[in-house]
């Protein structure tokens, strides 16, 4: 049964946070996740990468208790990026971890296990291309019978993978180029999937909208709403780079919490380990950050509704109104994350369409001073620093579901003007 049909209280949709590893031959060269293919490595070359892989810091347990403790609710790992290299042992190719110094080992099987030990979803990455294994995609556009043989070996894959692991709960495509669903054969790729594993989620990555969308590099809510993931990395490569010291900031991962908690979205935050497995220090101390501010303020972020602002009761809508800070919503609770501390001992919003009853700053039982006149709420006696550095979040219990009409002293035109924008990026600056 597809995700659409069963939204409401279904993991993935309430799941908001999860950790996504790229892992692969490609971490030990330390130059990204597609060096082979930038570089026009000799493939003798890379294939023998493999005699090198040994992942001796590859700590399963260790990644999943991390990710527990920093907030995540679920994990997703490359099994096979582009490359065709397996991190789990198989009978379809000869590169694999089986014939590796980590014999022995196989790292998918590793980290479901850890991850159901931690009370984690799981989702297996799993490439439709594949640069080792020939055909490839490449001789597969150019030569019918190579076609066939490409089809027909990339659907034994993902058959070898979710017959190997059950019950995982997503199958995360990647790597689509160069056909569509047609010639993925995908109609068939996900009916043979969902046979084996009735209630696995799909992406859209084999041409097919899949259960849900997953935007990549930016958090856009889908238009109309369906389930979605935003996927991001934490510099500026999903695999290891040891020249990308490039971080986000613990306060940006922060903003794409809250873009996605007022989207009703996940956020899939990427690591990728160095060679031998170990997470970079830079990963760790971003998330660590992020995760110590999720355990005082995390009800701002799980479990909230999907929320957009009103334009002059238009309908138009704009992700953030206040200058300080974006609004999420959950029940009747309106939830302030402040990422601008303004320095004063007031601060306030116009537009509320309800009553305040009460109001606090989360971490804090004192209640807030408040003077609340039509629209306009202000909160008095606050501190000149803010309470909390990265982002301060300030709860709202309202009478009612909160709803905010951007105001601005702007009015709508009823007959629109020729030189007249809508655009609301443009409206509210």
């Amino acid at each position: 049964m597809s995700l659409t049909t069963e939204i409401e209280n279904h993991w993935f949709t309430k799941a908001r946070y999860g950790l996504f590893i790229h892992y692969g031959l490609y971490s030990l060269l330390g130059k990204g996740e597609w060096a082979w293919n930038r570089e026009g490595i000799p493939f003798e070359e890379y294939k023998g990468l493999a005699q090198q892989f040994r992942a001796e810091e590859f700590d399963a347990k260790a990644l999943c208790l991390f990710a527990k403790e920093m907030g995540m609710r679920y994990v997703v790992l490359t099994t096979m990026h582009h490359e065709g290299f397996r991190l789990y042992p198989t009978t379809l190719s000869d590169f694999h971890i089986g014939k590796t110094p980590a014999a022995g080992r196989d790292l998918v099987q590793e980290l479901i296990d850890a991850a159901r030990e931690q009370g984690l979803r799981v989702g297996l990455y799993h490439s439709l291309n594949n640069w080792y294994d020939q055909p490839d995609a490449v001789a597969a556009l150019e030569e019918p019978e190579a076609y066939e043989r490409f089809i027909q070996s990339t659907h034994a894959r993902i058959r070898e993978l979710v017959e190997r692991y059950q019950p995982i709960d997503m199958l995360w495509y990647d790597g689509w180029w160069p056909f569509n669903a047609e010639g993925w054969k995908a109609e068939e790729m996900n009916a043979m999937v969902r046979k084996i594993q009735p209630d696995i989620l799909f992406n859209g990555r084999n041409g097919l909208p899949g259960d849900f969308a997953t935007p990549e590099g930016h958090l856009s809510a889908p238009k109309p709403w369906r389930p979605w993931e935003g996927c991001m990395t934490l510099n500026n490569n999903w695999g290891f780079h040891q020249g990308d010291q490039e971080w986000k900031s613990a306060g940006q991962v922060i903003d794409y919490l809250i873009s996605c908690a007022q989207g009703n979205g996940n956020l899939l935050i990427n690591v990728g380990p160095q060679g031998s497995g170990l997470i970079p220090w830079g990963s760790r101390e971003v998330l660590t950050q992020v995760g110590n501010w999720l355990k005082i303020n995390g009800e701002a972020i799980y479990d909230t509704e999907l929320f957009s602002y009103d334009l002059q009761e238009k309908g138009e809508h704009r992700g953030e109104w206040s200058h300080h800070g974006a609004f999420t919503v959950k029940g009747n609770d309106l939830y302030w994350n402040i990422r601008r501390w303004p320095g004063g001992t007031t601060i306030g919003f116009d537009g509320l369409q309800c009553q305040v009853l009460e109001a606090r700053i989360l971490g804090s039982e004192e209640p807030l001073e408040f003077t609340q006149e039509g629209r306009r709420i202000v909160f008095r006696e606050l501190p000149l620093q803010a309470p909390n550095e990265l982002c301060t979040v300030i709860k709202i219990k309202c009478d009612a579901l909160p709803v905010i009409y951007l105001t601005g002293g702007l009015t709508v035109p009823s007959v629109p003007h020729p030189h007249y924008d809508p655009c609301p990026s443009d409206i509210a600056h």
